[in-house]
């Protein structure tokens, strides 16, 4: 017993009906997109695990006056 039931043959009957609906180009370059978006996701998290993110400048983001000085600079 295979996966979840399934045989050995029935598994290679499906793959046989896959390669002769898509045909082994598109399969093959199928492959190859899969591969690289892996790569690339797999080298995002290297990434990211390595660098934390960094701000460009460390400046606050605002800068409030407390209520008092808002009210007596609006009543002038």
């Amino acid at each position: 017993m295979g996966l979840g039931g399934i045989s050995l043959w029935q598994l290679l009957i499906i793959l046989l009906i896959v390669v002769l609906v898509f045909g082994t180009k598109k399969i093959r370059g199928m492959g190859k997109d899969l591969g690289g978006a892996v790569k690339g996701f797999r080298d995002a998290m290297n990434d990211a695990e390595k660098e934390p993110p960094k701000l460009e400048d460390d400046s606050e983001d605002a800068s409030f006056e407390p209520e008092e000085k808002q009210k007596s600079s609006a009543k002038q």
